[in-house]
């Protein structure tokens, strides 16, 4: 059986290209990539050797929860920075987190709409003032639900290299 082994792209669809470029590139310090030649407005952006980041402008519809996660190096400047610009979303996963991995974790929505996580690596210094804002609360975030189906675990992570 063929195994998956790796994601080589994430494609995000949006509203307005050149508003989400403008977003990605300067507000998440992605570089741009030359894209095929295709009959439709579309962007590549390289995250790292091996990963990139596709956006192209459709009318479709966006989901609410649906959300690609992003590592930043930098939580604290990127946490202000998408605070000044009130773009960060507590509506669908709740507000600004600590995992019990140590990660950080927000939710915040791009010029279309798109929900991108951004998440920290665990050990990462995170300025104390943050632990105390408004927008963050300590703990997972909690549903009301009360579904446990799953693969769950209390050494969950985000980051399978951890040590």
């Amino acid at each position: 059986m063929a195994k998956a082994v790796k994601i080589n792209h994430v494609a995000l669809i949006v509203s307005n290209l050149e508003e989400a470029c403008e977003f990605y590139e300067k507000e998440m310090g992605l570089e741009p990539l030359p894209a095929f030649l295709f009959d439709y407005p579309t962007a590549f952006f390289k995250f790292n050797e091996e990963q990139q980041l596709h956006l192209t402008e459709w009318e479709d519809t966006y989901s609410f929860r649906g959300h690609v996660c992003v590592q930043v190096d930098d939580f604290n400047t990127i946490f202000y920075r998408m605070k000044e610009l009130g773009v960060i979303d507590i509506t669908p996963w709740g507000k600004v987190r600590q995992l019990p991995d140590g990660a950080m974790q927000m939710f915040v929505r791009d010029p279309s709409g798109n929900l991108v996580e951004i998440s920290s690596a665990p050990g990462s210094q995170i300025a104390p003032e943050i632990f105390e804002d408004e927008l963050y609360k300590a703990g997972i975030y909690v549903s009301g639900r009360n579904d446990f189906r799953g693969y769950k675990s209390a050494d969950a992570t985000l980051y399978h290299d951890r040590t």
